[in-house]
């Protein structure tokens, strides 16, 4: 599956899971970690849980393979790492804190992209 699907597959799996503010910022010439970035909000810390657990496995049943979800101690923030596309989900408030869609919406030139 090309890398473009899989981020439309993952929007989708975000907003039917009622995800709020959902955001795709593409990272290539910005980044070497990934292709995009996905940010999301949810509602309550279990609706973040929620969100990060369904999509892993979505992922995984539309044959993805196997997915990684980091900060599964924390209330108000969950990373899914699908490989080549990122995905934050955020309480609305350190979402707002850390502004993601700020910090990569600016142009880097390719040689100076780092990690």
């Amino acid at each position: 599956m090309r890398i473009a699907d899989i981020k439309k597959n993952i929007e989708k799996i975000l907003d039917d899971n009622k995800a709020v503010d959902i955001k795709s910022i593409n990272l290539k010439n910005k980044s070497y970690i990934a292709d995009y970035m996905i940010i999301a909000s949810g509602n309550s810390s279990r609706h973040l849980q929620a969100l990060s657990e369904n999509l892993v496995s979505e992922l995984k049943r539309i044959g993805l393979g196997e997915f990684r979800i980091e900060g599964r101690e924390s209330n108000d923030w969950k990373l899914v790492d699908a490989h080549d596309i990122i995905v934050h989900i955020f309480h609305p408030e350190k979402r707002e804190f850390y502004d993601l869609e700020k910090m990569w919406s600016e142009e880097i030139p390719k040689e100076k992209a780092a990690i």
